[in-house]
């Protein structure tokens, strides 16, 4: 690809391919905001498999086209836009990592159902999502249906995290570990029987704000 041609004539070299809800798409959008990068946003329908196969040859975003060359998988893409390294992108991210893993299964839970109802999908891309997720998760209304169950089993995990904030996670200041947390956590904001911890909610708060992140607003008034 080459870089796109603005309205107003200006080359962007930056353009990324990304879903709304998707966290690993989050993240880049947190730190491309964070480094107070400039770029075009292309959101693409979860059913659209031709635009990111064409781009890198497997239906997966993000993908961040960098001076007209593709860039794909999450942090990759961060290391390689953060040149001074100003989110530490060198630490150890196991951490995070573990924490994601313990409880994404059942964000997952509480926000899949959810997303799906947002101005981001149109009905050929919300019956393709409901296909793939059903399969491994089962029935959307089922999911749903113990949606307490699932608020409940989080709360150990937000516990947890409590403690690790020193203000952000294991740091006194904002690390790449803050933008993964973040960005998986951020989808739970769309869930309408679900409350953050208050102290939960002011560490998200403020990673929004230092991201300069709005989650396309368009999306979801």
């Amino acid at each position: 690809l080459r870089p796109i041609i603005l309205v107003n004539g200006k080359f962007m070299d930056l353009v990324l391919y990304h879903y709304v809800h998707c966290p690993y798409c989050v993240r880049v959008r947190m730190a491309l905001g964070y480094l107070q990068l400039s770029y075009q946003s292309r959101v693409i329908d979860y059913d659209d498999e031709k635009t990111p196969t064409d781009l890198v040859g497997v239906k997966m975003l993000p993908i961040l086209v960098h001076k007209g060359v593709p860039l794909r998988e999450s942090l990759d893409i961060i290391k390689r836009i953060d040149r001074k390294n100003t989110l530490k992108n060198d630490l150890p991210i196991s951490s995070a990592e573990t924490f994601i893993k313990s409880a994404n299964n059942l964000i997952h839970s509480l926000t899949m159902p959810q997303w799906i109802y947002t101005k981001e999908f149109t009905p050929s891309a919300r019956e393709y999502f409901i296909k793939q997720k059903e399969t491994k998760r089962g029935p959307f209304k089922q999911l749903v249906a113990k949606s307490d169950d699932f608020i409940r089993e989080l709360n150990p995990h937000f516990a947890e995290l409590e403690k690790r904030l020193k203000p952000f996670f294991e740091s006194d200041e904002i690390t790449i570990q803050d933008i993964m947390i973040a960005a998986h956590l951020w989808g739970l904001y769309v869930v309408p029987e679900f409350q953050f911890p208050a102290k939960i909610h002011q560490y998200l708060q403020k990673i929004k704000s230092l991201t300069r992140f709005n989650y396309h607003q368009d999306y979801w008034s």
